[in-house]
């Protein structure tokens, strides 16, 4: 069982890691990006109409709990969980506060994927055959030691992929695969030593994975994750698997598709690929993963020595057979990085059993490569924020008023103290790493995350107005309540769904389906790229175009507005019946 293990690590490289300062760069990346921040397009804002028309059926279609619609049409993703949760705390929120309330199961959510990871990670690194080499005379690193710095520096490798940023701060049924994807991983990573929590991680894992609309993933991870831990050798610190365990992972796994089968949530998505997608999916992984993924390649070399019987050591195992399913699910439905998501938290565990192996000289290329590029990155954001309340340098400030035509950027004072203090505390960072301090392993780590940690909380409060801007459809919706004025309710005709919830989020009107001009819905809306197909219709029903609203930047996402061709006639009342 004991093949060579290339780790080498002493018991003063796996000094702890400050819990405050982890927990403070944690606290400041999941709430960076949830709050203040408005529905951006389109996933983001059509997954909040969903859940509106859950919590508030009076604003449109009766809800339907198990096949939620937005505009007449059902989610294709047949995602459950996520639009019941955001509903349920919809449902509690005071008025204006919608937005806001929906996205607190999903601050949960990222949360739990972070602590997930790490748990996952100082389980797998308690195995034998993880440990570094036994010295002669002793000092190698203790176990518990060496698992907690291997874990520390898998989560950092988690806030500094790119792809995580933007995707993890939406409230969609991405993030909720997320989530219960990392239970399904620190379940199976923690089995047999805490039989009953681990069961009850993959069990709420795999239904949440199904609810929220990939349940052929839940059952490859589940089933998979099962076999690996099966065939694994006796961990003596960890017990053995029982046959009970394997049958309980067996019924986790027939709930899975009993619950999938009951709620009619198969699909088949597989779509044809070229031979040119290989290249497309290759730059996705490129970008999406980065700087994780160079350090998962390189722990997968210089632990070559167990790759090749793989599936007996869980710590290599289960990460490629999560980033293996993730990967091919990425492939056969389309190549979006939404389904890429899953893959983090894998390529995440891989890059930190990299880091016991790095040569010095590697790891100070991460240090200078990260220190320099996420310097720029915040010295430009900085300048550019400058230049919006300034004008000065003027070639960035004309650049924002070219792309953002009618934004009037105020000063917060909130927003300048947190990009201040974030900038500083970057600084006293570099200062410190470049100090001659003893090595530690999460050490190569810190600087990447902590500086996409640094622009992705810059962004969010510097950057925050003008992306609200730019990315929502508040200016859109406010062009349309300037033709439309207080109307209540509004018809459609050949409109996104994001438009549709835009309406219903921004404005707060009822959406009724076109039908002929009348007084309780006196107004229409319909994109523009849908004119020529239901122009002919929209006359014969009596509308003619009063006004057209452009979203900002897309000339393409135009909403046209139209009025009665003819005075509404109000209706007569009809006579009371005599009394007898």
């Amino acid at each position: 069982m004991n093949l060579p293990t290339p780790a080498i690590v002493a018991q003063s490289a796996v000094r702890r890691l400050p819990r405050l300062a982890l927990l403070l760069l944690c606290v400041s990346y999941v709430l960076a990006g949830f709050w203040g921040r408005a529905p951006w397009k389109s996933q983001d804002l059509e997954s909040l109409g969903y859940m509106l028309q859950l919590a508030q059926p009076a604003l449109g279609e009766t809800a339907n709990w198990f096949r939620p619609s937005l505009l007449g049409q059902y989610d294709p993703q047949l995602a459950l969980l996520p639009y019941w949760l955001g509903a349920g705390f919809i449902a509690w929120a005071p008025q204006g506060w919608e937005d806001v309330f929906a996205r607190l199961p999903f601050v949960g959510m990222l949360g739990l994927t972070l602590a997930a990871t790490w748990y996952a990670v100082y389980a797998l690194a308690r195995h034998p055959a993880a440990q570094p080499v036994a010295f002669a005379f002793g000092g190698e690193a203790k176990p518990s030691d060496y698992a907690r710095a291997l874990a520390d520096g898998s989560l950092l490798a988690l806030l500094a992929c790119l792809g995580l940023a933007r995707l993890a701060h939406e409230a969609t049924p991405a993030l909720s695969q997320l989530c219960f994807a990392s239970l399904i991983f620190v379940g199976l990573s923690t089995l047999p030593r805490w039989r009953v929590k681990s069961g009850l991680a993959v069990g709420l894992g795999m239904l949440g994975l199904t609810l929220s609309g990939a349940p052929s993933v839940a059952l490859w991870l589940g089933v998979g994750g099962s076999l690996i831990r099966a065939v694994a050798p006796v961990d003596p610190a960890q017990g053995r698997m029982r046959m009970l365990d394997l049958g309980l992972l067996a019924l986790l796994c027939l709930l899975c598709v009993t619950t999938a089968g009951a709620l009619d949530l198969w699909r088949w998505r597989v779509v044809p690929h070229e031979m040119v997608d290989v290249h497309i999916l290759g730059k996705l992984m490129l970008w999406f993963t980065w700087p994780a993924w160079p350090l998962a390649l390189w722990s997968l070399w210089r632990w070559r020595a167990q790759l090749s019987r793989a599936w007996r050591y869980p710590h290599l195992a289960l990460p490629l057979w999560f980033v293996a399913v993730t990967v091919g699910a990425t492939w056969l439905t389309g190549l979006s990085d939404r389904a890429l998501l899953l893959a983090l938290p894998g390529i995440a565990a891989l890059a930190a059993f990299a880091l016991p192996t790095l040569r010095r000289s590697l790891g100070a290329l991460i240090d200078w490569f990260t220190l320099l590029f996420f310097s720029f990155c915040s010295l430009a954001i900085w300048v550019v924020w400058v230049a919006m309340q300034t004008g000065f340098p003027a070639k960035p400030a004309a650049n924002v008023a070219k792309l953002a035509p009618g934004f009037l950027p105020e000063f917060s004072a909130l927003a300048f103290g947190l990009g201040l203090l974030a900038t500083l505390a970057w600084a006293w960072l570099v200062k410190w790493r470049i100090g001659s301090h003893r090595a530690a392993l999460w050490k190569s780590m810190i600087l990447p995350a902590s500086g996409a940690v640094l622009c992705w909380l810059l962004l969010m409060s510097l950057w925050l107005p003008l992306l609200n801007f730019a990315r929502s459809y508040g200016p859109t919706v406010q062009k349309v309540q300037v033709v439309t004025g207080t109307a209540s309710c509004l018809q459609y005709a050949g409109i996104s769904q994001a438009q549709g919830a835009a309406l219903l989020f921004h404005a707060q009107v009822r959406l009724q389906a076109a039908t002929t001009p009348s007084a309780e819905c006196p107004w229409l809306v319909m994109d523009e790229k849908n004119l020529p197909l239901l122009e002919d219709r929209l006359q014969d029903l009596g509308w003619t175009l009063e006004a057209t609203a452009a979203r900002l930047g897309e000339r393409s996402d135009r909403l046209m507005i139209f009025r009665p061709a003819q005075p509404i006639q109000d209706t007569p009342a009809l006579p009371e019946p005599a009394k007898n």
